[in-house]
C-alpha cells in the first residue's frame, strides 16, 4: 500500500533502521510463553505433509541432475510462507536469520537499504537509514534494483542480490535502478551502518524545546530515549518534539515502554486481536516505564514512512495522551510479527496478531491520520539525479527534466517542465560548480549531481513545515500558561 510516494531527498534528515533484506515494516515481538507454545505445537502428520515428503523423496531419488537437499528444504519452507501472501511473514535461512539478529542488536556493513522481492525483482521496502550511502544517494521505497555491478538481478534470490550489494566499508557498488518509468544508475561507497536509534538536541531557535529523532525501536531504544530526555532536561528543555518520520517500527516491548513514559498509569497503549478474535490490551504502568514519566508538553511528527511500532506510539499518545500528531498520514501496518528459531539455524518471521489503537481502530492499509496536517514542499519529492552518464547542453530526457526541476527549486531561472538541457540549465550548473569550487564545465557529472542534491537537502531542512508546526504548537501552549 502506498499513501504517498516516499521522500528521497529528505532522507538526509529523516532516518530509519533497516537491514538489507527484510520485507517492509518491522513490529517484531518475542511473545509471552502462550504464543510461543502455540507456535511450537506442530500439526500432526497429514496427507498434505505426506505429499511434500513424497515429492522430496521423488526428486532426491530420481532427478537426473545434481540435487542440493538443503536447497530443496529451504525452497519448501520459503514456499509455505510465501503462500500466505503476507509481506511480513517469511522463512529466513541461516544467513538471513543472522542478518535479522544483527539488525536488532548491532551494526553491519553495506548501503543501509531494506530489500524485499516483488515480481521476482529486489525492491526497496522502506526508506534508508539516515546518513547511510543509500540515503545520501536518494534511494527510496519502491525503487527496483535491475542490476548490481552490471549483473542483472532477475532470476536471482534475494539472498544472492543482498550478498552482492553488501560488502566491506569503502568499496564501491553500482546499482541500476528503476523508479516508475525512469531507469538510472547510482554509484555508492559502502559504509558501516550503525544502529543508533535516538538523537536529541535543543531547538536552535528556541532552546526551551527538545528535538528528539527516533529512527527505529531497537533493543536499547527505550534506554536511549530516557537518557536523551534526561540530558535535554538538564540543558533546559521544557517541552519536546518527538520525530518518528520514516521510522518503520521495531520491537514491541520497546515502544510499549516508551509510550508508557508519556501516559498516565492505567491508560491504554495498544490493543491486540488474535486469529480467533480474542482481544487483549497493554496499559501504561511503572512495570513498563520504571516510574520514569514525561509530563512536559509533547508533539509527535509522523509521515507516510512511519509504520508499525511508530504508529503504535503515535496512536497511543494521540488517543490516550491527547497529544497532537503532526505531519501526513502514516504507512498503515497494523500487524505484529514474532520471530521464532526453527530446529536448525533458520528462523520464521510470522504475523500472529492484529494490533488496534486504544480506541479499537485497525489502521492496517489505512494509516493513522495526524491531528494537524503538514508536509514538505513539493520539491522534496523530486527524484535523485541519475549517474548513468554526464549530462550536457543539447541532451533531452526525463533525467534532464528532473535536473531542471531541482535547479528551479534552488531558485535558478530554468524551465522546470522542460526535458531539454538548455543554455539556462548550463548557466545554472556552472554557477553551482563555481560556488562550490568544482570545475565550471556546465555539465552535470557525479560530483555536480551530488552537490545539487546536497543543496536541495539543505533547502528541505529549511522548509520543514511539520517540524515548524510542532514548534509553534509547543510555543502556543507555553504562552497559554
Amino acid at each position: 500500500m502506498k499513501n504517498k510516494k516516499q521522500v528521497p531527498f529528505h532522507q538526509y534528515i529523516i532516518s530509519i533502521l533497516c537491514v538489507a533484506f527484510l520485507a517492509g515494516g518491522s513490529g517484531y515481538i518475542y511473545f509471552d510463553y502462550q504464543y510461543k507454545k502455540q507456535l511450537a505445537n506442530s500439526p500432526a502428520q497429514t496427507s498434505e505433509l505426506k505429499e511434500i515428503d513424497n515429492l522430496y523423496n521423488e526428486i532426491v531419488n530420481n532427478y537426473v541432475g545434481k540435487v542440493d537437499e538443503q536447497k530443496l528444504v529451504d525452497g519448501a519452507l520459503k514456499g509455505m510462507t510465501e503462500a500466505l501472501d503476507d509481506p511480513y511473514s517469511s522463512y529466513l535461512n541461516e544467513p538471513e536469520a543472522d542478518e535479522l539478529d544483527q539488525s536488532l542488536t548491532g551494526s553491519f556493513e553495506g548501503i543501509g537499504a531494506t530489500m524485499t522481492m516483488i515480481d521476482d525483482l529486489p525492491t526497496v521496502a522502506q526508506a534508508p537509514i539516515e546518513g547511510s550511502p543509500a540515503a545520501k544517494a536518494g534511494i527510496k521505497a519502491n525503487d527496483v534494483f535491475l542490476k548490481v555491478d552490471d549483473e542483472e538481478t532477475k532470476g536471482k534470490t534475494l539472498s544472492e542480490v543482498v550478498s552482492k550489494i553488501r560488502g566491506k566499508k569503502g568499496t564501491e557498488v553500482r546499482l541500476t535502478i528503476k523508479r516508475g518509468e525512469e531507469t538510472f544508475e547510482l554509484k555508492l561507497i559502502r559504509d558501516t551502518i550503525p544502529i543508533e536509534t535516538v538523537k536529541g538536541e535543543l531547538d536552535k531557535k528556541d532552546p526551551s524545546i527538545g528535538s528528539i529523532k527516533i529512527t527505529s525501536f531497537s533493543g536499547n531504544t527505550y534506554e536511549e530515549l530516557q537518557e536523551t530526555i534526561k540530558k535535554l532536561r538538564k540543558e533546559g528543555a521544557k517541552s519536546f518534539v518527538i520525530d518518528l518520520r520514516q521510522n518503520p517500527g521495531g520491537l514491541l516491548d520497546q515502544v510499549e515502554k516508551m509510550a508508557s513514559m508519556f501516559l498516565e498509569d492505567g491508560k491504554t497503549i495498544v490493543k491486540f486481536e488474535d486469529k480467533n478474535g480474542n482481544t487483549s490490551e497493554d496499559i501504561a504502568s511503572s512495570d513498563l516505564d520504571g516510574g520514569f514519566k514525561v509530563t512536559e508538553p509533547t508533539v509527535v511528527l509522523v509521515d507516510e514512512g512511519s509504520a508499525s511500532a511508530s504508529e503504535i506510539f503515535a496512536a497511543a499518545l494521540k488517543e490516550s495522551g491527547n497529544k497532537k500528531i503532526i505531519g501526513t498520514k502514516t504507512f498503515g501496518k497494523g500487524t505484529v510479527q514474532t520471530v521464532k528459531n526453527l530446529n536448525d539455524k533458520s528462523e520464521i518471521k510470522l504475523t500472529v496478531l492484529k494490533w488496534l489503537t486504544p480506541d479499537g481502530k485497525w489502521i492496517h492499509e489505512k494509516g493513522l491520520e495526524p491531528t494537524i496536517k503538514a508536509d514538505y514542499p513539493d520539491f522534496a519529492y523530486l527524484s535523485p539525479i541519475s549517474r548513468d552518464k554526464t549530462l550536457k547542453i543539447g541532451d533531452s530526457s526525463p533525467v534532464v527534466k528532473n535536473v531542471n526541476a531541482l535547479l528551479k527549486a534552488l531558485g535558478y531561472e530554468v524551465n522546470a517542465d522542460s526535458s531539454d538541457f538548455t543554455e539556462q540549465t548550463q548557466a545554472a550548473v556552472s554557477t553551482i560548480q563555481t560556488e562550490n569550487d568544482l570545475p565550471a564545465t556546465g555539465e552535470v557529472d557525479n560530483e555536480t549531481a551530488t552537490q545539487i542534491e546536497v543543496e536541495i537537502g539543505k533547502k528541505i531542512k529549511d522548509n520543514d513545515h511539520a517540524y515548524e508546526t510542532g514548534i509553534k504548537e509547543l510555543q502556543t501552549e507555553k504562552n497559554k500558561k
